[in-house]
């Protein structure tokens, strides 16, 4: 057959799917275009669909394959036996003679080419329809791996023919409406990346949950990539943003997560060409990524991003040979490319049930339901339409059952696997990676699934009580009046990218602290003196890995607050320094040994008082470095900080100037230090706090509870608890006032705003700059906003 029938990868491009199908295609056209600016591709060649449709027509195969599906459309046969039927003829048809030693000479060629005699190949089936923007054929076809040898390559390429027909990939045609005897198969043979003794994975170019399209998201795994696309693994994920990577002096990562890891796939012997072995502890332990390699993918990624001009779903591998980094694979991202939603869908839990299984989250839904537990994908007849599937892993033999779920809960997987895949695609929400649902879930338990709580999924007993709401995005007027978002949760803060907010006016450091670092800081400084065996292992495994104990502190409140400062992004966000009272602290692991025992916390060693404090400077000092290090390492200088319940101007004065120890010296690099206004003393100061810091931010819980003195954890006074008391406006009118006219800005975070349309009013009216409110009550206080700006203006106008 000739040139007809081979197709070398670096002649292949993009338009060429009809002949050598969309994986095949992408890597040609990545060799051909994208090689000199730096992206490695393995070389390789691929059989066409001339030389498919040629191997189908020697054998007669096409009436028989014909006779086939009729009988399946006329459900004279099975789905199963029809394929299987489909798949024994392919495997059995001799190869022709031309053919064959067409596939054999170039095989050889490639073997000169790298310098190898039966040099190791990857082969993989691609599709001639594969890929398209709004259909993926990802895993539909076979792939073989560590193929060495004519007779081997020649058997592989005929199973990846037999695999177009394949129940998954027929089933998929028919859904799809692609006729099945109009799409052909490619298969591409690649040398082989010896990612066996290296790592591999997927990296997808926007957040693949929340849509998010400034950030690369890269999981990664030891030893063949097929472990991280089956789910077999919970891989480490390292999330990039994507701006600042052309800046080759700041080193964007916000986020880096260490998977467990427990197997991985490496080069078998004999018939079995791979295996499948556990990891060794230490490599569990270890990030397969170095920080100089995350960076490299992430802008490669961006690098075939911008090249094919949409969202792209990436396969990558690293040599362990030689230590260099390859794509094997890329293809259009086909699910939340495709979305151009209008509108946010929330969900309020009240009433759940205690905790049965937590992994990642995948979609944002709430669901309630029974669980149906299968282990086997056999025993799939089983399950029960609308049930909540409970599974160690699936691979696309699943699809079926996934498809008639209420929520899926797999104890193996990452983002990239392939439940997480295929349940993006349906639309159905997934908790995947949990480790250890089937274990504790049973047939006929009822749950509620939560994937509605940021990037970790809750398996809650019982049927929870759940609020949805849906927050609709066109036609927001413009208002002059900055409305910003308080948040929190940094891995819930990707959701809210779409919302056109000024900004964050607070981001909570303890959030992050109690959550994710859930040590005292004191007890990383000071690990010897933490009581308590219990705690001090605990201690020791969450910063396994670290050096210095202390870093794990910084570099894990760095990068999860980078995770809020990027969706807003260049927009200010202004990041409060932690605010624990001191029975909070002592909660923390370690925290007894290092904390006082308070009558009253609530007015109590808390904000500012503890920083320039010797029992807490060198833990604030942290808290310094991991500003530091998000602002002048990650690149995130839209960061500004703010310092909590400072009573006093000479307490002012006592943390500026340990900031600036520590490397956070304000006005220098443009950083802004903001304070909070919550204590009468910073309205009847308000001129001398001005002069020391760039602005306010009105705290106005603290501040009713401290102009009303009422405690508003007390149950028997919550009545007398009220923003709109004319002292709290009084309060909050004057340090408005006050704070212009030293040319201070000043904004306001609470919910006042939210519960009371008219506090919004009465805010507008007083020129406040910014409100600050939760993402669910944007909206509805941008509109009020919106509103009390209009009829100020019409009173001006009367005036």
């Amino acid at each position: 057959m000739g040139n007809e029938a081979i197709v070398w990868l670096e002649n292949a491009r993009r338009g060429d799917v009809a002949t050598v199908g969309g994986k095949n295609a992408s890597l040609g056209e990545m060799i051909a275009t994208l090689g000199a600016k730096g992206i490695e591709v393995p070389p390789g060649f691929a059989t066409s669909s001339t030389a498919y449709r040629a191997f189908i027509a020697a054998n007669a195969l096409e009436p028989r394959i014909r006779s086939l599906l009729a009988d399946l459309a006329a459900r004279r046969g099975t789905l199963p036996d029809v394929a299987k039927a489909i798949r024994q003829a392919i495997v059995a048809a001799p190869w022709p003679d031309p053919l064959a030693q067409t596939i054999v000479e170039a095989y050889e060629a490639l073997c000169r080419r790298v310098g190898e005699t039966n040099a190791a190949v990857a082969v993989r089936s691609s599709a001639t329809a594969e890929d398209l923007a709004d259909a993926s054929f990802a895993g539909q076809q076979e792939t073989f791996l560590n193929v060495s040898g004519p007779g081997a390559l020649l058997d592989a390429v005929r199973r990846c023919f037999a695999s177009l027909f394949t129940d998954r990939a027929i089933a998929y045609r028919e859904a799809k409406g692609f006729d099945h005897l109009s799409v052909a198969l490619s298969v591409g043979v690649q040398i082989m990346v010896r990612t066996d003794i290296g790592g591999s994975g997927v990296m997808f170019t926007i957040d693949p949950e929340s849509g998010f399209d400034r950030v690369v998201v890269i999981n990664a795994a030891w030893g063949l990539g097929e472990t991280v696309v089956q789910g077999m693994v919970d891989p480490d994920e390292y999330v990039v943003f994507k701006p600042f990577l052309s800046d080759g002096t700041l080193v964007p990562i916000v986020e880096k997560r260490c998977g467990e890891k427990t197997v991985k796939m490496i080069y078998g012997t004999g018939t079995d060409r791979t295996r499948t072995v556990p990891t060794a502890k230490a490599e569990r332990r270890r990030m397969v990524l170095c920080d100089e390699d995350i960076l490299t993918l992430a802008r490669w990624a961006v690098t075939i991003e911008e090249h094919y001009r949409c969202p792209m779903d990436i396969e990558w591998g690293r040599d362990g040979a030689n230590g260099r980094l390859y794509i094997v694979q890329a293809r259009p991202e086909t699910v939340r490319s495709q979305e151009h939603d209008t509108a946010l869908h929330t969900y309020r839990i009240k009433d759940k049930g205690r905790t049965l299984a937590t992994g990642l989250a995948i979609g944002d839904q709430v669901v309630t339901g029974e669980v149906c537990l299968i282990e086997d994908v056999a025993d799939q007849a089983r399950f029960v339409d609308g049930a909540i599937l409970v599974t160690r892993t699936t691979d696309p033999d699943w699809v079926p059952v996934m498809k008639r779920a209420a929520a899926i809960v797999t104890d193996h997987g990452g983002r990239t696997s392939h439940a997480a895949i295929v349940s993006r695609e349906l639309g159905v929400p997934a908790i995947v990676g949990t480790g250890d649902a089937t274990e504790h879930l049973h047939s006929g338990q009822t749950v509620t699934v939560s994937c509605a709580e940021g990037d970790t999924g809750f398996v809650y007993e019982g049927a929870a009580t759940v609020a949805a709401e849906t927050l609709t995005l066109t036609d927001l007027p413009a208002t002059k009046t900055k409305v910003m978002l308080n948040l929190a949760n940094p891995g819930a803060a990707f959701r809210w990218w779409r919302l056109p907010t000024d900004g964050v006016g607070l981001a909570r450091m303890e959030f992050v602290i109690a959550n994710r670092i859930r040590v005292h800081p004191m007890a990383l400084v000071h690990f010897d003196a933490v009581e308590g065996e219990a705690d001090r292992r605990e201690i020791e495994a969450l910063t396994q890995g670290y050096a210095d104990r202390t870093e794990y502190f910084v570099t894990t409140l760095a990068q999860s607050l980078a995770r809020i400062a990027a969706v807003v992004h260049p927009n200010r966000c202004l990041v409060r320094f932690s605010d624990f009272k001191t029975n909070e602290y002592a909660g923390l692991l370690g925290g007894k040994a290092f904390e006082p025992a308070e009558e009253n916390p609530m007015i109590g060693f808390r904000g500012a008082s503890r920083y320039a404090n010797d029992a807490y400077r060198p833990a604030f000092a942290l808290e310094c470095r991991a500003i530091a290090m998000l602002r002048n390492r990650l690149g995130f200088t839209n960061v500004a900080v703010m310092v909590p319940f400072c009573r006093s101007v000479t307490e002012a004065d006592k943390v500026l100037g340990v900031m600036a120890e520590n490397g956070l010296k304000r006005g220098e690099d443009g950083l802004q230090v903001f304070v909070m206004a919550e204590i009468p003393s910073n309205v009847v100061l308000a001129k001398a706090f001005a002069s020391r810091f760039d602005g306010f931010s009105i705290g106005s819980n603290d501040l009713t509870q401290l102009t009303l003195g009422v405690d508003r954890d007390s149950d028997i006074l919550a009545p007398l608890f009220d923003e709109n008391d004319d002292a709290v406006r009084w309060m909050i009118a004057t340090v408005i006032r006050e704070a212009h006219a030293a040319g201070a800005v000043i904004g306001l975070c609470g919910q006042a705003p939210s519960d009371h349309p008219e506090f919004a009013h009465f805010l507008v009216g007083e020129g406040i700059d910014s409100i600050s409110v939760t993402p669910d009550s944007f909206l509805a206080v941008k509109k009020v906003v919106a509103e009390a700006e209009g009829a100020a203006a019409r009173l001006r106008a009367r005036a």
